[in-house]
């Protein structure tokens, strides 16, 4: 029986045409493949804005939000891919998990408080990056703090596991032959909901 897949294509061009793009696609092809069912959501066309005050982050979300939170509720797998933006995530993408990781959604009683059970506990992820600069260099001399910080403390920390990573490095630079190798890849791992 296949998974239940969701995938955040994070990146800020609403307009598409990205390697960011292409390599969802590609992902979602994979599943499709495999007899996963994928969908797939794009922050860049949301336009959801960041939430400023705590009441706002406890209060109930907009529909758009609610939508997002049912499809990532009822999902065994959860795909992000996203261009490295100052260190980590794409300002849109941030503002998406902002309104969408809310107490009342990952906690199962959000009356035991953070030390609660989480809703999201058993759902796998991958994070996928795309990046100028060489991926070892991100991961060993930067210490992939921002992609790390978004393991840790949103994905670990509303209860996913395990939390994956996937580094393309130099893409502005990359031949064609490499980027249709990154495709693959990545339909590969759609195939398996990996």
């Amino acid at each position: 029986m296949g998974k239940r897949i969701v995938i955040i294509q994070g990146h800020p061009d609403p307009a598409g045409g990205h390697l960011c793009h292409a390599l969802a696609e590609a992902y979602a092809a994979g599943a499709a493949d495999a007899g996963h069912a994928a969908e797939t959501v794009t922050p860049a066309t949301l336009r959801l804005p960041p939430l400023e005050t705590k009441a706002a982050f406890e209060a109930p979300p907009p529909p758009e939000v609610a939508a997002v939170q049912a499809a990532i509720g009822a999902a065994n797998h959860l795909v992000l891919i996203f261009p490295l933006w100052l260190g980590g995530p794409p300002a849109v993408v941030k503002a998406m998990l902002e309104q969408v990781f809310r107490p009342a959604f990952i906690l199962h009683d959000p009356k035991t408080g953070w030390s609660g059970t989480r809703r999201l506990a058993g759902v796998s992820a991958r994070i996928i990056v795309t990046m100028g600069m060489p991926a070892l260099a991100y991961r060993w001399w930067f210490g992939a703090h921002g992609v790390r910080g978004l393991a840790d403390g949103v994905l670990r920390f509303a209860g996913l596991g395990p939390v994956r990573t996937t580094y393309f490095g130099g893409v502005e630079t990359a031949s064609a032959a490499r980027r249709a190798g990154w495709l693959v890849a990545l339909r590969v791992l759609g195939t398996g909901a990996r």
